[in-house]
């Protein structure tokens, strides 16, 4: 199965973005070569996983009635009357328990990967946590964004404070879902349930968020909520510190030798058995991009790396609640030596791999016994059959043969710097990794 970004735009309304052709200088990668590679792909996707989100592609102004503003004025409104009456706009939001999104099955099928966000009404939400521990209030509920052609706002909460609303929803075969495990069972060739990937994501990032910014970090009081839920403010009138979500930048590259028909791939001794990625680490102070991989490659392996290419970014929400978004940053790196020396603090092994070797790898249907996997185990845990989950078991699902080797699926940006790479002569261009004067700005 092979997978590859497409350099087209959405044709949805909801999912399209101004696709719009911009200047990178010597840093970009020139996509548009790839376009007809479309003929021997399985899988059409637009976006990285988490990308691409359909109800954050603009900030309404101000005095629009979708805005964070008009919205939180509507929502203090609605809060402190008792009427269930419509409002417009409509108000839907998505609770969260301990960093997992409210899910809930769409299809019967039991490898259906036709899954959906648990959106609740705002009058459903608050009459589930009229006697609950997690309150419903204008400094609890975050604003995610807006549809104006559904004329509707979203919402994201946290609910972990209150236990039994696990039982509850249950019932009405709802589950919290680990954000990962939705990775790997969503449908990648779907551009909605992409989506709802990319509002998920950014849901958790911004309510992790919120839970480590409690207090601040000048002055230790306590903060509140602002503008929604989109920054937060010390309370201490001597200080007054506004507080915005952070980002934390991390560059991963695939490291190229000089010939270009090898790449350097690294395992972790946290990854499942057999899979191979790009080297990557988190930026320093004081250092450019290209810098950053440079030392990381120098500290993790030994090779020197002179000219450096940018690929594309992918926001990753999904990793610990310490650094709620990550925001990884592409680049083909190209080795000056080849001597290998592995930090054994940072990486169990790294390896030289050959075009064919890795090729191998990312035709192999790993990813799709992990698809169906992970869409079985969200199915049976929305119908109450299973509590825990487990993401390593979904990349070992025993059916035949299993390759000798396989990487990141689709979902991550490492697979699309690995499958440019592999199929570059697919096209016929040498030049294809090298820096070019324009880039295509959906990736």
């Amino acid at each position: 199965m092979l997978l590859f970004l497409s350099p087209s735009s959405y044709s949805s309304p909801l999912l399209s973005r101004a696709n719009k052709t911009t200047s990178l200088h010597k840093l970009s990668v020139v996509l548009r070569p790839y376009c007809h590679l479309l003929s021997i792909m399985s899988i059409n996707m637009q976006f990285h996983a988490f990308a691409g989100n359909p109800i954050k592609s603009k900030t309404p102004k101000a005095t629009d009635p979708y805005s964070h503003n008009a919205a939180l004025q509507t929502l203090k409104d609605y809060l402190l009357s008792n009427t269930r009456a419509p409002i417009s706009p409509n108000f839907k939001v998505l609770p969260f328990r301990k960093g997992r999104p409210l899910a809930g099955l769409t299809g019967d099928s039991k490898s259906s990967l036709d899954w959906h966000l648990g959106w609740l009404s705002l009058p459903d939400c608050r009459d589930m946590l009229a006697d609950s521990d997690a309150k419903l209030s204008e400094e609890s509920l975050v604003y995610l964004g807006s549809s104006s052609e559904e004329d509707v706002v979203y919402w994201a909460l946290d609910v972990s404070e209150d236990s039994k609303l696990v039982e509850q929803l249950g019932r009405m075969h709802f589950c919290f879902v680990e954000l990962r495990t939705l990775m790997v069972a969503t449908d990648w060739a779907d551009p909605r349930a992409m989506g709802a990937l990319a509002v998920a994501g950014h849901a958790r990032a911004l309510l992790e968020w919120h839970g480590m910014s409690r207090f601040c970090g000048s002055c230790g009081s306590k903060t509140i909520p602002k503008e929604a839920g989109r920054r937060m403010q010390c309370l201490n009138e001597l200080c007054k510190k506004r507080i915005y979500p952070r980002v934390d930048p991390v560059v991963i590259m695939l490291v190229i030798d000089k010939e270009r028909d090898r790449a350097l791939l690294s395992r972790q001794s946290r990854f499942v058995p057999r899979m191979w990625s790009c080297l990557a680490g988190f930026m320093e102070p004081g250092e450019s991009m290209e810098e950053a991989v440079r030392r990381e490659t120098w500290e993790e392996t030994g090779i020197d790396v002179g000219e450096v290419v940018y690929h594309s970014s992918q926001p990753w929400p999904v990793g610990p609640s310490s650094m709620p978004c990550q925001l990884m940053v592409g680049f083909f790196a190209f080795a000056k030596s080849l001597e290998i020396n592995v930090d054994k603090e940072e990486l169990e092994d790294a390896q030289w791999h050959s075009r064919e070797d890795v090729k191998k790898a990312l035709t192999f249907a790993e990813y799709e016994k992990a698809q169906r996997t992970a869409a079985a185990k969200v199915n049976r845990m929305c119908k109450g059959v299973e509590q825990g989950q487990n993401l390593a078991s979904d990349f070992n699902t025993e059916s035949g043969e299993l390759a000798a080797m396989f990487i990141p699926g689709p979902f991550a940006i490492a697979h699309h710097l690995i499958s440019t790479w592999v199929y570059q002569e697919a096209v016929g261009a040498e030049s294809r990794l090298k820096p070019s004067s324009s880039s295509l700005s959906n990736l």
